[in-house]
């Protein structure tokens, strides 16, 4: 590889070595990307996608034939009832927040199932604070089930729901700023088995954001009968702008659209104002561009592995979301980390990241993207609490070759902070 960014010699000969011992994890990874890209394109095929379903609609949308297309597409893809794909979806949050809101009624209780849910999901569900217009304000009572070992409890979840009556029981995918696995779809399965064999009734849902494509499975296919997520994660392919998704049971995701729009309307309105072709794009994308992710967060975790530090998931570790967590030796190297990926963006490469009090968040945040979309994690991205245990949470890379280099600037930062200290 021609020394483009001034890599020291020590650093690219462990770059050397990461690359032969990721060889194997490289052709899984490969594997599984075409298993889901064929995947995605036999739904496009069978739906009869055309340039009409590419086209654009203003005003109130009706008959939109490319949305609708879309969403059935989605659909058929996650093995599920009906879906709803949207630009009007803000983040990943709000497309939760909707499916929550959709499903839920004043007076019903929700289990979550996974511990604590992700720092901004609090606000919605009136979690320790009063937030007006949170799921707590509306009179829906919450519950979790603590986390045993870093795992879902089996047996305190089935305890919980022989003792109450839950409209609904939620399983977070991902680790969020947790040092927890991430579920694979097997165990989110486990989970939808042990819910329904106690109650059929309760509507299991599963917040997928950063698992997409990451297994040849999704929650869907074992059980779930709703799951949510962002188009600036995996699900857009790096090239959605915005947006998010619903998906499952068809009761449960017209719910989902009389929140979105209006109840007794639904999916039947919202214009699409020109955004058809990057959605059906981004999506038609997404299994190659999320593998191109994954192949980066192996590199990460075997060249910092090398490097002497802890990595979660490891090297070889099967994986089920984009996410690679890297425990880091205090805040300086934090800082140094993000600063250095953020060097090796292909936007705003010159910017120098710094702590700051993010919105939903109790501690300082620092955060690293160089992204042709603002906030979008599919794209070479890491952020880190300020706070013990120091790790950085890495995840992106649209395609490898690239986000290749963003993870070798961080390195470089950290061993020219280690080779100062000697």
């Amino acid at each position: 590889m021609e020394n483009l960014f001034g890599l020291s010699e020590q650093l690219l000969n462990l770059r050397e070595t990461a690359l032969k011992n990721t060889k194997e994890q490289f052709d899984k990874i490969s594997q599984i990307t075409k298993q889901n890209q064929q995947k995605m394109l036999a739904a496009f095929i069978k739906n009869r996608v055309s340039e009409v379903s590419l086209g654009t609609s203003t005003g109130y949308g009706y008959g939109d034939a490319g949305r609708d297309t879309l969403d059935a597409i989605l659909a058929d893809y996650f093995g599920c009832e009906d879906a709803l794909i949207r630009h009007n979806f803000v983040s990943g949050t709000h497309t939760l927040t909707v499916a929550l809101f959709g499903v839920l009624r004043p007076g019903d209780k929700m289990l979550v199932l996974t511990g604590t849910p992700y720092d901004t999901l609090h606000g919605v569900i009136g979690l320790n604070t009063k937030t007006p217009g949170s799921l707590a304000d509306f009179g829906v009572i919450y519950d979790e089930v603590p986390l045993k070992n870093n795992e879902p409890d089996l047996v305190a979840i089935e305890q919980k729901l022989k003792n109450d009556n839950y409209k609904m029981a939620y399983i977070q995918r991902s680790r969020g700023y947790d040092i927890r696995p991430t579920l694979s779809v097997d165990k989110i399965g486990e989970l939808c088995r042990l819910v329904k064999n106690i109650n059929k009734d309760t509507v299991v849902m599963v917040d997928n954001c950063y698992g997409e494509f990451t297994e040849t499975e999704e929650p869907t296919n074992v059980g779930a009968d709703l799951i949510a997520g962002s188009l600036i994660k995996n699900a857009g392919g790096g090239i959605a702008r915005t947006g998010g998704y619903i998906a499952g049971r068809h009761d449960l995701v017209e719910l989902c659209a009389f929140r979105l729009t209006a109840p007794g309307l639904g999916k039947e309105l919202g214009a699409t104002l020109g955004l058809n072709r990057e959605l059906y794009l981004g999506l038609f994308s997404a299994p190659h561009v999320t593998g191109e992710a994954l192949k980066t967060a192996v590199f990460a975790a075997e060249l910092f592995c090398l490097m002497g530090y802890d990595v979660s998931p490891k090297p070889n570790d099967k994986r089920s979301d984009i996410v690679q967590i890297i425990k880091l030796d205090g805040e300086d190297e934090l800082i140094a980390f993000c600063q250095g990926l953020q060097s090796g963006s292909p936007v705003d490469s010159y910017v120098v990241p710094e702590p700051w009090d993010m919105p939903g968040y109790d501690s300082k945040v620092i955060m690293a993207a160089g992204a042709f979309t603002g906030g979008a994690s599919i794209e070479l991205s890491a952020d880190a609490p300020l706070r013990e245990p120091y790790c950085v949470y890495m995840q992106g890379g649209i395609n490898f070759d690239s986000a290749e280099v963003g993870v070798l600037l961080a390195a470089q930062k950290l061993l020219d902070i280690k080779n100062e200290e000697r």
